[in-house]
């Protein structure tokens, strides 16, 4: 398996990309083909904090993600590793028998706001003027893919990013739908009743 790789706040090291490599061999023998892309990003921050992420992202369009912290980069590897392992071994049957629907799929601009920007603050003035959401402070931005998916397939791909909402088009219906996982560990479904972008 070709792991690309990212060092954020560290320098490169081959030692770790190739225990990565050596680590994700485990993760194989579950894909009837090998993944289309691997990429790992290895980050450290003030010292303490080795973060391991990875992205897999299988012949069948379905993508698997795990991070994990700890206070040693090679046990960051490990317990990411585990995680995709549990997630492979617990949805193995639905990966294998996925097939892509195809039909539209199309980009959503993603940010990441603080808090502060939207909620009250002690001692700020009541009443102050609105801002637009064009305006507010972004921490973090990035693309996501919207993709045709069953509601079943949407749940799988939610827990194998390890997220806990997503968008999708519903294969079913072809309207913009969006999954969460709930606190109570079930799901929900906002079903917009939107038509997906033709372009």
């Amino acid at each position: 398996m070709q792991l690309s790789t990212t060092f954020r706040h560290m320098e490169v090291s081959p030692a770790v990309k190739d225990y990565a490599e050596e680590r994700l061999l485990r993760i194989k023998k579950y894909f009837q083909r090998e993944p289309i892309s691997a990429h790992a990003t290895f980050s450290v921050e003030r010292n303490l904090h080795h973060t391991a992420e990875f992205s897999l992202t299988l012949p069948n369009g379905i993508i698997i993600q795990a991070q994990d912290t700890t206070e040693d980069m090679y046990s960051s590897v490990d317990l990411a590793v585990a995680r995709i392992e549990r997630q492979v071994r617990k949805w193995k049957d639905k990966i294998r028998n996925h097939k892509p629907h195809g039909g539209p799929s199309f980009q959503v601009r993603q940010v990441i706001l603080p808090s502060e920007s939207l909620e009250p603050q002690p001692g700020a003035e009541e009443g102050g003027p609105t801002i637009s959401s064009r305006e507010l402070p972004v921490v973090r931005e990035g693309n996501r893919e919207v993709r045709v998916l069953h509601v079943q397939e949407a749940a799988m791909q939610l827990n194998l990013l390890e997220k806990n909402a997503m968008v999708f088009i519903d294969a079913d219906t072809k309207t913009i739908s969006v999954i969460y996982r709930r606190k109570e560990g079930d799901y929900g479904l906002i079903e917009t009743g939107a038509s997906a972008p033709t372009s």
